[in-house]
Formats: C-alpha cells, structure tokens, sequence
C-alpha cells in the first residue's frame, strides 16, 4: 500500500505533536489498514480480525508531499486466534520510516458485535 503524505497526515493535524511531518497515528493506522488486508487469507465467512496490540519504532520523519509504503508480512499461521504481523513503513528513497510487530485476533463477527451492544432496558 503507497501513501501520499498530506496536511491531514501530520503530527499537528492529529495533535500529536507541533510539527507538519508524517504522524504517528496515521502511520499506525496505515500499518493497520495493511494487516486487515493480509488477515482475509486466514478467517472464514462470519469472521473478522480486531486489533489487539501494536509495537511500532516510528524512526524517520516524512515530510508533507513525500510517499511512504507500507508492507505487511503476515504470520506463518494463527496461533490459536492470534496474528501477529511484521509491519514496515519506507519512504520513496527507500528509507525505513518504521518497523514492528502488530497483532491481530481472529473473531466471530457477529458475536463480537453483540458484546459491543448496550443492554437493551428492560420494560
């Protein structure tokens, strides 16, 4: 996955920080964005995959207008309901922008969407 980064991106934008670079949290969330993509190959119908953890070296700035992809390696296989992605984030020059590890866990839809419903009063 290729991003471009826009004003919308930065650290100042998300109040993340005082500086128009590249920000953490939508770097997170571009690395998220490609784990979801890999998991498909692992769930069945009826299921989905929610993320659990995230461990992230954000090494680099990226200025506004620079690219960055963004890669995924998913796991060899699930262990038990637990992915967990090697994620690699580099700017067009090839630097490594970040690295890490995110986990995802494999759930019933359905299911975890009930456990998400506010109770229902009684009448």
């Amino acid at each position: 996955m290729r991003y471009e980064v826009v004003e919308s991106d930065t650290a100042t934008a998300l109040g993340s920080g005082d500086v128009p670079v590249l920000s953490t949290p939508r770097l997170i969330a571009w690395m998220e964005a490609a784990t979801v993509a890999c998991a498909a190959s692992f769930i069945s119908a009826g299921q989905t995959t929610v993320g659990t953890a995230v461990r992230i070296e954000h090494r680099s700035p990226t200025p506004v207008g620079a690219s960055v992809e963004i890669a995924a390696e998913p796991p060899a296989a699930a262990v038990g309901h637990r992915l967990t992605f090697t994620v690699r984030a580099t700017d067009s020059s090839g630097k490594v922008v970040a690295s890490g590890e995110i986990d995802r866990a494999i759930v019933d839809r359905d299911r975890f969407l009930a456990a998400t419903s506010p109770a229902k009063p009684d009448r």
